[in-house]
């Protein structure tokens, strides 16, 4: 085994504290999502505000646009980084500050009317997605410097399992203040909350300690972010396979966005139920981070991914055929694991591929390039929804999932064995 390097030493001398600094960081996160749930809250926010499918399946979807567009963008800075968390805290600030922007359009809506607050509302979602676009990358990257390579999934789990036991407790308490205080004070209420946490989460992330890496080597003249791009692209033919499934991962969960809308048009739910339906949501994400992380180190972060698109499977054709709402609480257990598969364990995989300079270009591809469809996958299932129902979006999310399944169990390969 080669020597620890100066910074390595310093990492595990420091891991313990990290971890736990982190770990508070996801926790306060968490509360905060709950007030301010992409999944449920917002959605019921927008519901309030128009009748369009289309524009309540983009309400949610802004979230995941924003925080994919960007992240190759700033690869290049990402790489010749020798610190993250400056960068990281920066831009984590565009991804807090909205929820404030929510809160106040929401007190407004009765001054400003429902029109120019649905605008306002958007362009906040639209700010706030970007703002976690452009932190994304480095904080993929910073977390994979402070977390030992061994220990990442298990940490990305533990983590994300910790949030999402947050956001359901949040959640609930929520979907009672959505019900027993009157609109539009119920939304402004709870868009203020998440971002007085969204505060705590940022005073946790900055006293992490991270070192500054002089020994990283850092080319002088840095090519242009599209020629490192094109080069991974050239020469990894196992990577560009999994920005196929990806993509197609899109498509097989663009039908999460409308159970929301599912159970308020076919079963005319409340308030308080859509929250214990987040809590639903968020627990199964809350088991599945930490057991998925923990056994994706240990047999493989493609199995996990696997896992997930079966789920997504399960959980579209579950909500096609619900025959009553309580056939929604399984529907979202399952698209929690499957969101857990897309996102968290997508992530443990991404960092497996290529050196620490050429990790911020593998990032930014495998979340810049899969926008179109991050843009497209709401817009269809919400397009289909309005035309032909719900049915027709629920299959064809089923079907993309089948295909996924398919590719990840016959072509792609875990990058750390190959």
């Amino acid at each position: 085994m080669l020597p620890l390097s100066n910074v390595e030493k310093y990492i595990r001398s420091h891991l313990r504290y990290n971890v736990t600094m982190n770990l508070l960081d996801g926790a306060f996160f968490g509360l905060a999502l709950g007030f301010g749930s992409f999944a449920t809250i917002i959605p019921l926010f927008v519901t309030q505000l128009t009748d369009s499918a289309i524009l309540i399946g983009l309400a949610p979807a802004f979230h995941a646009i924003g925080w994919q567009l960007p992240q190759l963008f700033n690869a290049g800075q990402v790489a010749r980084a020798r610190e993250y968390k400056p960068i990281v805290l920066q831009n984590t600030k565009h991804e807090r500050i909205p929820f404030l922007v929510l809160g106040v359009t929401a007190f407004l809506v009765p001054v400003i009317g429902i029109k120019t607050a649905l605008v306002v509302t958007f362009l906040a979602l639209a700010w706030q997605g970007l703002g976690g676009g452009f932190t994304a990358n480095p904080w993929a990257n910073f977390i994979s410097k402070i977390i030992p390579p061994e220990s990442r999934g298990t940490f990305l789990g533990i983590q994300g399992a910790l949030a999402n036991l947050t956001i359901s407790l949040a959640a609930v308490g929520a979907g009672y203040l959505l019900e027993t205080v009157a609109f539009p004070k119920n939304f402004g209420i709870s868009f203020l909350v998440a971002s007085l946490l969204f505060g705590a989460s940022y005073v946790a992330l900055a006293k992490t300690r991270e070192p500054r890496d002089e020994e990283k080597i850092v080319t002088e003249n840095q090519a242009p972010f599209w020629e490192d791009a094109k080069r991974v692209l050239k020469m990894d033919k196992n990577f560009n396979w999994f920005l196929v499934t990806r993509f197609l991962m899109m498509f097989a969960t663009m039908g999460f966005g409308f159970f929301i809308l599912l159970g308020l048009r076919r079963f005319d739910m409340d308030s308080i139920t859509a929250g214990y339906l987040t809590a639903a949501l968020t627990l199964a994400q809350t088991f599945a981070n930490a057991g998925m992380g923990w056994l994706g180190d240990k047999i493989g972060h493609r199995a996990m991914l696997m896992a997930g698109a079966v789920a997504a499977v399960l959980s579209s054709i579950i909500a096609w055929r619900a025959p009553t709402i309580a056939w929604l609480y399984p529907a979202f257990i399952l698209s929690g694991i499957g969101n857990v598969a897309l996102w968290t364990i997508g992530i443990a995989f991404t960092v497996g591929f290529g050196t620490d300079v050429e990790r911020p270009t593998y990032i930014g591809l495998s979340n810049t390039l899969v926008t179109p469809a991050t843009v497209a996958a709401p817009i269809l299932g919400g397009w289909l929804i309005d035309r032909f129902g719900f049915e027709s979006t629920f299959g064809l999310a089923a079907l993309a999932g089948i295909i996924t399944t398919g590719i990840l169990i016959f072509v792609v390969k875990d990058p750390h064995k190959t």
